[in-house]
Formats: C-alpha cells, sequence, structure tokens
C-alpha cells in the first residue's frame, strides 16, 4: 500500500481507534459487564472496522483498477464508480 502513503496518518488513526474500542471490549468483559453493553462495544468495533475496510477497497479499486475520476473511456469510469458505490453500501 506504497501509495497511500498520503493517507497513513488517517489510516492509522482509524487503526488506533479500533485498538482502542477491542480494548475496551476486553475491559467489558474483565469487568462483566452486560451483555448488552458488551454487544453495544462489538457492534461499534464492527462499523469501524467495515469503514476502515471499505475506504481500504475503494483506495484499491482507484489505484489498481481504475479511478472513474481519470478514466476517458465513460464506461469503464461510471463501472468503476458503480462499483466503489457498491462496496459503500455493502460495508454499511
Amino acid at each position: 500500500m506504497a501509495h497511500a502513503i498520503k493517507d497513513k496518518a488517517k489510516v492509522l488513526a482509524r487503526v488506533r481507534r479500533i485498538k482502542g474500542q477491542a480494548e475496551a471490549v476486553e475491559r467489558a468483559l474483565g469487568a462483566e459487564l452486560g451483555c448488552a453493553d458488551v454487544l453495544m462495544l462489538v457492534a461499534s468495533m464492527r462499523g469501524a472496522i467495515n469503514g476502515l475496510t471499505s475506504e481500504l477497497i475503494e483506495d484499491h479499486i482507484r489505484h489498481h483498477v481504475v479511478n472513474p475520476d481519470n478514466e476517458a473511456d465513460p464506461a469503464r469510469a461510471k463501472g468503476a464508480a458503480e462499483l466503489i458505490e457498491v462496496v459503500r453500501t455493502y460495508m454499511k
């Protein structure tokens, strides 16, 4: 992911937040919090991981498949933009 170096700080910050969320789940389990509380923490962590995954897949499409913003072929640009939108929707 050498091409992502410009976004490296942003991606690493997201990973650190996910790490903090995982540590919160660990603390909640250790403190024997209620099931609903632990499940809410896990759901938040899952959402954060899905967001990170979506961002990384989109970045991969733009850098290694087709960047719809720079593609001269309108059909390929449209296809890439649709794929990115499907990934975003699916990962919500």
